[in-house]
C-alpha cells in the first residue's frame, strides 16, 4: 500500500506576528495625521485670534486707554453701550444702514442672476463677469472712486446730470442724502457677489418643471411665484443673513466717504468702535462694544444655522 506525503499547510499567523499594524495602531496613527495637519492651522488661530478675543473680553471690563494704571469697572462699559448718546445713535444708524442695504442688494442682485441665467442672453458668460467685477475691487478704492464721480466740482456724475437740468449737489455732505448713497455704493460693490449665489440656486432648479409649467400655460411671472422664488428659499435666508452681517460690519465705505458726517448722520457701530478705542483710547468700552456687535452677528449666524437645519429635517423626511 502506497502512502502520500502531503505538503503540510502554514499555520496562519496573525498580523500581529507578521508586523502588521492592528486596527486600533491604524487609527491612532490616521487620528495623529489629522491633528498634524490641523496644528498649523489651530495654532494660528490660537494666536492671532483666540488670544486677542480673550484680551478684548478682559479690557471690556477695564478703563483701559493704553497707558497709566488700568482699573476693574464691572459691567459699566456694557451699561454704557446702551446708555451713551452717541452710541444709541450709531445703533440706529445701522439699523437704518441695514434697513436701506438688505432689501435693495439683494433684490438687484435676484433680478440680474434671473437675467443672466437666461438660456436666451447673448453672451451670458460675459455679463455675469462683468458683472461680479465690482465685487474684485477693494471697497476703499471704491468709495475714493464714487466721492471723485459725486464731487459737486469735478465729478462726472454731476456733470452728466446737469447736462440733463438736474443739479443734485454734494450728497455726501447732506444729512438726507449722505445714508442712502453711502448705501447705493455699498450695493453696487456686492450685488455681484449675491448675484452669483443666486445664480447657483437657480442653477439647481431642475428644467424640466419649467417645461412642465410651460406646457400647462404659466406665464413668467406665475412661473417665478410658483417655482423659482419657493425653490430659492434657502439661497434667500442665506444670502439674508450675509447681507445683514455686512451692513452689520459696515466701515470701509463710510469711512472714505463721509467719515461718519455729516453731524454723525452715517456714524455706524463699527465707526464708534474705531472713534472710541484709537481715537479717544477708550480701549475698555470700544471692546465692550465689539463683544456686543460680535453677540448680535453670532445670534444671526444661529438664526442661519437654526434656520437651514430645520429646512434640512424638512426635506430629507
Amino acid at each position: 500500500m502506497t502512502t502520500q506525503n502531503l505538503p503540510r499547510r502554514r499555520a496562519y499567523t496573525p498580523p500581529r506576528q507578521l508586523g502588521g499594524r492592528t486596527p486600533l495602531n491604524g487609527s491612532f496613527s490616521r487620528r495623529a495625521a489629522v491633528v498634524g495637519f490641523l496644528a498649523p492651522a489651530l495654532i494660528v488661530l490660537a494666536v492671532f485670534v483666540g488670544w486677542p478675543m480673550i484680551s478684548a473680553l478682559q479690557l471690556s471690563f477695564t478703563d483701559a486707554s493704553g497707558f497709566g494704571d488700568t482699573s476693574y469697572v464691572g459691567l459699566d462699559n456694557y451699561v454704557r453701550v446702551f446708555t451713551d448718546t452717541n452710541t444709541v445713535r450709531a445703533m440706529g444708524n445701522t439699523a437704518l444702514y441695514a434697513v436701506l442695504f438688505t432689501p435693495v442688494a439683494i433684490v438687484v442682485a435676484l433680478v440680474l442672476a434671473l437675467i443672466v441665467n437666461s438660456p436666451r442672453l447673448p453672451f451670458a458668460g460675459f455679463f455675469r463677469s462683468t458683472l461680479f467685477l465690482p465685487f474684485i475691487v477693494s471697497l476703499a478704492v471704491a468709495a475714493f472712486a464714487w466721492s471723485y464721480l459725486l464731487d459737486p466740482q469735478i465729478g462726472l456724475l454731476n456733470y452728466w446730470l446737469q447736462g440733463l437740468g438736474i443739479r443734485i449737489g454734494n450728497v455726501l455732505q447732506d444729512p438726507t442724502l449722505a445714508m442712502p448713497t453711502v448705501v447705493l455704493v455699498a450695493v453696487w460693490k456686492s450685488f455681484g457677489f449675491y448675484m452669483v449665489i443666486f445664480l447657483a440656486g437657480l442653477q439647481e432648479i431642475p428644467t424640466s418643471i419649467y417645461e412642465a409649467a410651460q406646457l400647462d400655460g404659466a406665464t413668467g411671472w406665475k412661473r417665478f411665484t410658483n417655482i423659482t422664488f419657493p425653490l430659492l428659499s434657502n439661497t434667500m435666508a442665506f444670502v439674508v443673513i450675509v447681507a445683514l452681517i455686512a451692513a452689520l460690519q459696515a466701515f470701509d465705505q463710510i469711512y472714505v466717504l463721509t467719515g461718519g458726517g455729516p453731524y454723525q448722520s452715517t456714524e455706524t457701530i463699527v465707526m464708534q468702535i474705531y472713534q472710541s478705542g484709537f481715537k479717544d483710547l477708550d480701549l475698555g468700552f470700544a471692546s465692550a462694544l465689539s463683544y456686543v456687535l460680535l453677540i448680535v452677528t453670532l445670534l444671526l449666524s444661529l438664526v442661519q444655522f437654526l434656520f437651514f437645519g430645520k429646512r434640512g429635517e424638512d426635506t430629507a423626511s
